[in-house]
């Protein structure tokens, strides 16, 4: 029993400590990051994601700078039941950078963070939650449906650099019609 509570706590030390190297953008600006993004890139190794990967296909959102400093994301996702719309509302926390959010559909708290971005180009973003298991998601946003091969190189090295395997590590193809021309 005692291995097995020092075996807990020395992986919590261990994913504290690995959450606790990733910075958010120095400086970063709200207002600049607001509009509109494009999800060209997902890095994602849940079990429960693989049969998915093959249908996965770049989204669109919509960051909202709100007067307290939190966000609204709307973002249009292409599911099997047509262009769905979800909304979700990020917590600024006490650093730039960083924000909390409840999933609905893990109901639980999880933290985003703005790792890298230029504002009028990309976005590298990292969402991170531990409960029972480390679960973790690097995306790259675009202000474009498609990104220089430098930015996607950028992406993948700081996917990699996360433990991400390759074939987990995604660039998806653009979604068509979702949103509609009418929505977006």
């Amino acid at each position: 029993m005692r291995t097995t509570m020092l075996a807990v706590v020395m992986v919590t030390l261990c994913v504290m400590m690995v959450d606790a190297d990733v910075k958010p953008q120095k400086d970063f600006n709200l207002q600049r990051f607001a509009g509109r993004w494009y999800r060209l890139g997902l890095a994602y190794d849940s079990p429960s994601f693989v049969p998915f990967r093959s249908k996965l296909r770049a989204s669109m959102g919509v960051v909202t700078a709100m007067p307290n400093s939190n966000v609204n994301l709307t973002m249009w996702e292409l599911t099997p039941l047509g262009c769905v719309i979800q909304v979700y509302n990020y917590e600024r926390t006490n650093v730039a950078g960083q924000f909390s959010y409840f999933s609905t559909r893990h109901n639980m708290v999880k933290d985003i963070t703005v790792v890298d971005t230029n504002y009028s180009e990309y976005a590298v973003v990292l969402k991170h939650k531990v409960f029972n298991r480390e679960y973790t998601q690097v995306a790259l946003y675009g202000r474009a449906q498609t990104a220089r091969v430098d930015v996607l190189q950028k992406f993948k090295a700081f996917a990699l650099s996360q433990h991400f395997p390759k074939e987990s590590i995604l660039t998806p193809p653009p979604a068509e019609n979702c949103p509609s021309s009418r929505s977006g």
